[in-house]
């Protein structure tokens, strides 16, 4: 369905340049400046200052030590010029204006050097941060800017957002300079949520002040109404980003944005897609129980260990201000609480807690949360067995594998509880980039040369199964697309049955025609097995690991991977077996979990807590039964909707 944008008008009267709507109800925003986000917002932040709210006296703090001469890390210049419109003391925007005449005169001496300004490193990766930034300023302090000032500001930003959507005929001083176009047309790519802010924010500021930036709108909303959207409700649903969980917290650029539009001309983007609202559920579940950390899915390259960041805190902080009435966002405002980041850690992120914390949103409890979540969009699901701290949470990835920051990691498992007990080894590494099958809890594919099949991207793999019982959570996904068609790989299919509060069965179907097959578990613990039973103690919690149903001729292994420079810490258990149309079940637990362990024929007995609870796959097709003290559940090839 399209969707409907409205007349967009400028001080009361039609902008023709602005539109790309097809009808709906009018927006407006200010003639004159400052025309971006203070007509609605800077009341309620110029009253948080006289209340001297705590994120409001910290935020101005910092700033007047920027503005006094303190060398602050990262610090964005439009941070004083808010300070200076809610003041309306000159100082603020001096330095702020300072700051933007250094970049754009860094830039026009390199222009006139022949070379490319720093904007368009790294294939204008920044602009939306420098861009925007000059947007900003501009637009707040244009009383303390000159004519020349402005013309020289607009002249060079115009020339960066132009180049960023023409790469092939991107210029500055008059000299070509193409680039590579990297993801002006993929609205699931990091680098394409910079190049809106500064379209988006140039837009606003300078609108119809130069010959370029009344089209900046249009070229904006077109990008959200033909690409993004449509893009989001086909890809995304669920939330999240295909990215992973590093990279993909730059969505809360996005989210920014939303707010800034809205804030400026009354207009909710947020609602044009229901992935804005999904992803805050997706992000609470991604978050493992002791707040501090979140799933470490794709590469993690700010920090290889995904320890909860302000950039998390901001993605979370303005969902919740986007959705302030919604029933989700106390429990949202709660886990943000009680993390391990009850405000910014960084001095460069104040201005998110001063921004977002007078949602008003009460923080209420975790309690409440249904315990499993499924994002299709992104393939993770996500299960525990309760909203404490203390709880046991699983992660099972099946789904796309189409991002260049995206891990071939269909089909891997992770589990926490108190602490990592199987993981991405990503969290090991320097660098935060491992993004090889060796790397996860799977089932590794091996040719008849000993040398590792990838999984191929752009490839789907599927959750095929997903029901939740009383108890247990039951999930199977087919992995088979990710090899695309490779001749030796005929079938990877994972089942499992989640049996709360701490013991997983999981049921593989693997059939290659040559080479070999290992079940592969990743965890910060070395592995020891005795027999069919392998141990790993990490923390104060043990994994036991029941190879229950395995191949003939498996062997198993321990890779260490600090023998590899990139890795600091991990090992891997490793069950190699000989290619055929092979059948494996391990059962999983934690601690004293399970009692006795009785395997049968694609089948097994647990004692679990008192009761017998038996668990019968099909060897060939999706699905079998659970009975759990008696009570029988048969098992079929459907997909539940889980509760919110």
């Amino acid at each position: 369905m399209k969707t409907t944008w409205g007349v967009v008008v400028l001080g009361g009267v039609v902008c023709a340049a602005c539109g790309g709507g097809d009808g709906g109800d009018t927006v407006t925003f200010a003639a004159d400046h400052p025309r971006i986000y203070m007509q609605r917002r800077k009341d309620t932040l110029a009253a948080a200052l006289t209340a001297h709210q705590p994120a409001a006296t910290r935020f101005k703090d910092l700033v007047d030590r920027w503005v006094g001469g303190d060398d602050v890390y990262n610090f964005s210049a439009w941070n004083a010029a808010l300070i200076g419109q809610i003041t309306g003391d000159p100082k603020y925007c001096a330095a702020a204006v300072k700051a933007i005449d250094a970049q754009v005169n860094a830039a026009t001496a390199a222009i006139g050097s022949g070379n490319a300004p720093e904007v368009a490193s790294d294939s204008y990766l920044g602009v939306g941060g420098q861009i925007g930034d000059l947007a900003l300023v501009y637009d707040w302090c244009a009383a303390s800017l000159s004519g020349e000032r402005r013309a020289a500001w607009l002249s060079y930003a115009d020339q960066a957002v132009y180049n960023v959507w023409n790469p092939d005929i991107a210029q500055w001083g008059g000299k070509t300079m193409q680039w590579s176009g990297w993801a002006v047309d993929d609205p699931s790519d990091n680098y394409y949520y910079s190049f809106l802010r500064a379209t988006m924010l140039l837009g606003l500021a300078a609108h119809d002040e130069t010959s370029k930036a009344g089209g900046w709108l249009t070229q904006f909303q077109s990008k959200i109404h033909d690409e993004l959207v449509p893009t989001f409700d086909m890809d995304l649903v669920g939330g999240g980003s295909r990215e992973g969980t590093g990279y993909g917290v730059a969505m809360r650029d996005v989210f920014e944005l939303y707010d800034f539009w809205e804030g400026s001309t009354g207009q909710r983007i947020a609602d044009l897609t229901k992935h804005t609202r999904s992803s805050m559920v997706s992000f609470i579940h991604q978050v493992v129980p002791t707040l501090d950390r979140i799933a470490p899915t794709g590469d993690q390259s700010r920090d290889s260990t995904a320890t909860l960041f302000d950039y998390h805190r901001s993605y979370l902080q303005e969902l919740i201000g986007l959705f302030p009435t919604d029933p989700v966002s106390p429990h949202a405002q709660a886990l943000l609480a009680n993390s391990s980041l009850p405000k910014m850690d960084n001095q460069f992120m104040f201005v998110g807690d001063f921004l977002y914390a007078n949602s008003n949103v009460p923080a209420t409890s975790l309690d409440g949360l249904g315990k499993a979540y499924y994002a299709p969009g992104i393939g993770e699901l996500y299960a525990r067995s309760g909203w404490d701290k203390h709880a046991t949470w699983i992660n099972l990835i099946a789904g796309p594998y189409t991002q260049s920051h995206a891990h071939q990691d269909q089909g891997s498992l992770m589990i926490y509880k108190d602490g990592w007990l199987a993981y991405d080894a990503v969290i090991e590494s320097h660098s935060g980039l491992p993004q090889e099958t060796t790397a996860h809890s799977l089932v590794r594919i091996v040719d008849g040369s000993g040398k590792t099949v990838s999984q191929k991207s752009p490839t789907v793999s599927k959750l095929v199964a997903l029901h939740r019982g009383t108890g247990f959570l039951h999930a199977a996904a087919d992995l088979t697309p990710a090899y695309k068609g490779v001749a030796l790989v005929q079938k990877v299919q994972r089942e499992i049955v989640y049996i709360e509060p701490d013991a997983i069965v999981v049921y593989d179907r693997v059939a290659t025609t040559g080479g070999s097959q290992v079940f592969q578990l990743v965890s910060p613990a070395r592995p020891a097995t005795a027999g069919t039973r392998t141990t790993l103690t990490a923390g104060s919690h043990t994994l036991n690991v029941e190879s229950a149903i395995v191949p003939g001729g498996t062997v198993p292994s321990v890779f260490d991977f600090t023998t590899d420079s990139d890795f600091s810490a991990g090992f891997r258990l490793d069950e190699t077996s000989p290619a055929g149309d092979n059948r494996s079940l391990h059962v999983l637990w934690i601690g004293g979990a399970v009692g006795a362990v009785t395997p049968g024929t694609n089948s097994v007995t647990l004692s679990v807590g008192g009761q017998t609870v038996a668990v019968q796959f099909n060897r060939d097709t999706v699905g079998g039964s659970i009975a759990i003290g008696g009570q029988v559940t048969q098992l079929g090839a459907t997909l539940d909707v889980l509760p919110e």
